[in-house]
């Protein structure tokens, strides 16, 4: 069944119902007459545009003959609300601001309704016109909870850090659930605008404020750490980088190229290869074991290199530890092997290049980089490396 034929059932018997409550309670006959001849010529009115298929005019006409009080407010308000789910957001603010404009609404019902007219502009892009609603709920101090939440939600999309991080902050002391994370993030966002401002100062004092809402903030320490080395203080990046290990495990393969780069400014390999060796053994994971390999392979050879992607590979099967392998036995392949290795490696190429190294663990979405914000659900800190033969 169509929406419209459903709208169709459902207002026609409200406003039959309320015609007909209207001229019952009427206490003149007369009134009562010429309002059912009012209600008759209505309904009919919109039956006709119905059945021509014009659905908004016959829809203006049902919702104008339903009588806004105490008893059908709901009505309006659960009609608009069906509108902006099916995402037809012009329908819902029309029906909402008709319901604001009567004089008839209590001081809640208003506010409910402001906080819906609110919401249907935000669906449809209209930012500014819904924060200025939702600024007045808070104002009124009615609805403050759910206008906080939007005006987030606005404050995002805008990427207005500042005005984000104050209402999670409301919503955190009004016994909501705990901001931390999200208000890193607010920060994390800010400290990246300034460091492309060249105002380091202003960045790290951001990222410090990062961890002060939420110490195991990952993001905020590899950013801490690509500043320091920007400044040219690796020994405090590889401090800062040696914390993630702590905040999350899972993102050890971020801070792995940040330490080599590091340890290799400082000259200080053997020191990057031994803590990276501590790392494989206490977490495991591909990606400190190829950087490993490398650094044995520069020192000693392809071949001890190749021994020890071997016995990794044994323990935990891996589509890049398998690349690497490929091309560290193309060195010293020849004849048929070699060219057979090299049908190897272009397919072991081809399955890389296909895979999504990182993924959304609440809606599933893809990426071939680390995205703070997930593209598809809207969350933060969600995308995670994926893990497994075609991951870590």
């Amino acid at each position: 069944m169509s929406l419209e034929l459903t709208l169709l059932f459902f207002l026609l018997p409200v406003a039959f119902l309320s015609g007909w409550w209207m001229g019952r309670h009427n206490g003149n006959k007369g009134r009562a007459e010429i309002h059912g001849e009012e209600f008759s010529s209505g309904y009919f009115k919109g039956l006709n545009y119905l059945l021509n298929e014009q659905q908004d005019k016959a829809i203006d006409v049902f919702v104008h003959m339903l009588e806004v009080d105490s008893e059908t407010v709901e009505t309006h308000l659960a009609l608009g609300n069906l509108f902006r789910r099916r995402g037809e957001s012009d329908r819902a603010i029309r029906i909402h601001q008709n319901l604001i404009a009567r004089p008839t609404l209590s001081k809640d019902q208003r506010a409910r309704a402001l906080l819906e007219l609110g919401q249907d502009y935000l669906r449809a892009g209209m930012l500014g016109r819904a924060e200025s609603l939702f600024l007045e709920l808070m104002e009124q101090g009615l609805y403050q909870r759910e206008a906080l939440e939007r005006l987030l939600d606005i404050y995002q999309q805008e990427k207005e850090w500042t005005k984000a991080i104050d209402a999670a902050k409301r919503i955190e002391r009004r016994g909501g659930q705990r901001m931390g994370v999200l208000i890193a993030h607010f920060h994390c966002e800010q400290a990246e605008a300034w460091r492309q401002k060249g105002d380091i100062k202003s960045a790290l004092k951001c990222l410090k404020q990062a961890l002060v809402s939420h110490k195991n903030s990952v993001r905020a320490s590899l950013l801490k750490a690509q500043i320091e080395q920007q400044m040219g203080r690796h020994k405090l990046a590889i401090k800062t980088l040696s914390q993630v290990e702590q905040q999350d495990a899972d993102f050890i393969p971020e801070a792995v190229p940040l330490l080599l780069q590091s340890y290799n400014a400082l000259e200080q390999r053997h020191k990057g290869e031994r803590y990276l060796r501590q790392l494989l053994e206490k977490y495991g994971g591909i990606t400190p074991l190829l950087a490993v390999v490398d650094l044995v392979r520069e020192g000693r050879g392809e071949e001890d290199a190749s021994g020890l992607v071997i016995q990794y590979l044994r323990e935990r099967p891996s589509v890049r530890g398998l690349d690497k392998l490929i091309e560290l036995q193309l060195e010293s392949g020849q004849g048929e092997l070699h060219e057979n290795l090299l049908i190897l490696k272009e397919l072991a190429d081809k399955l890389l290049q296909e895979k999504m190294p990182y993924r959304c663990r609440n809606c599933g979405f893809g990426s071939k980089a680390l995205c703070w914000l997930c593209p598809g659900c809207k969350q933060w800190n969600t995308i995670r490396p994926v893990q497994g033969v075609s991951g870590e």
